[in-house]
C-alpha cells in the first residue's frame, strides 16, 4: 500500500472577500472528491482572500498509481479558470 500526501498552494484572483474565496474552494474541493475519491480539506491560508492551501491524501496499491492520480488532480486544477497553482509539495509513504 502506498500513501501520497500533497499540499497545493492556490491563488484565487477573482476572490474579493473570504466569502467569495470559500465559494471557490468549497466547489473545487467537492468536485475533486467526487471525481478522484481523495481525502481533501483546506489546511492553511484561511484568513487570506486570494490564497488557499489544500491538503490531500491518496491511497493506492502502488506508488505509480498514487503519482498518476496526483498528476490527474494537478491537471484538473490547472484547467479550473478560478484558481492558479502557486506551488505543490508531495510526499510518498
Amino acid at each position: 500500500m502506498r500513501v501520497a500526501i500533497c499540499v497545493l498552494e492556490l491563488y484565487i484572483p477573482g476572490a474579493t472577500s473570504l466569502k467569495a474565496k470559500r465559494q471557490v474552494t468549497k466547489s473545487l474541493i467537492q468536485r475533486m472528491r467526487n471525481k478522484f475519491n481523495v481525502s481533501i480539506t483546506e489546511v492553511g491560508e484561511q484568513d487570506l482572500w486570494q490564497k488557499a492551501e489544500l491538503g490531500m491524501a491518496v491511497v493506492c496499491h502502488n506508488g505509480a498509481g498514487a503519482d498518476s492520480i496526483l498528476e490527474k488532480i494537478f491537471s484538473f486544477v490547472e484547467m479550473d479558470n478560478n484558481v492558479d497553482i502557486i506551488s505543490s509539495r508531495v510526499e510518498n509513504y
